[in-house]
């Protein structure tokens, strides 16, 4: 083969490689500012999307400067989900509240003071919009809406429940767990 002919192959093998799917999904993801400056050593742990019934939901991003698998409340992190479709507040602030009764048991009065505290964080969303959720160990949630800061959960166990959704054995979407915290550490 000649070196014009080897490069021609090299770059059409490169070429068909990035229109494989899922292969460009696990390249290295942007970092959002609102991450860069809360977490100004954290890279890229994982992707993965959320599908329902066929639908794009959401797209999810975990950056962390370092993030062990099984022990994910012990370092701060931030996950960023981009929304694929609209939804309103009050039913992303319940669909939440219901996947984290999966991770671990909520007392009725923790259920009702952390639905209004979701509801106020969360704000009806439209396709493209990026709420990140800012994990800080033994201090709680901070949440950015479209890179604006938007409100803070100051209570570790809400945030060991919420993060639960995406990162805790006990998640909904396993598939979803294992590719978010792909880069993490055992």
């Amino acid at each position: 083969m000649t070196p014009n002919r080897l490069w021609l192959f090299l770059a059409l093998c490169t070429a068909l490689l990035v229109h494989i799917p899922g292969y460009a999904e696990g390249l290295a993801v942007a970092v959002a500012a609102e991450v860069k400056a809360e977490l100004p050593e954290a890279r890229t742990v994982g992707t993965a999307r959320m599908r329902f019934l066929g639908m794009d939901i959401y797209d999810a991003r975990l950056f962390a400067p370092a993030l062990k698998r099984n022990d994910y409340t012990a370092a701060p992190f931030a996950l960023e989900v981009q929304y694929l479709r609209s939804f309103e507040s009050a039913s992303i602030a319940e669909r939440s509240l219901k996947e984290m009764r999966r991770v671990g048991s909520i007392s009725p009065e923790k259920e009702k003071s952390w639905l209004d505290a979701m509801r106020n964080a969360f704000p009806d969303v439209k396709s493209g919009d990026r709420i990140t959720g800012f994990h800080k160990p033994g201090v709680g949630t901070r949440f950015f809406v479209n890179g604006l800061a938007r409100a803070s959960i100051d209570d570790p166990e809400f945030s060991r429940l919420f993060f639960g959704i995406w990162l805790s054995p006990h998640t909904s979407e396993p598939k979803m767990r294992t590719e978010l915290l792909a880069g993490a550490s055992d």
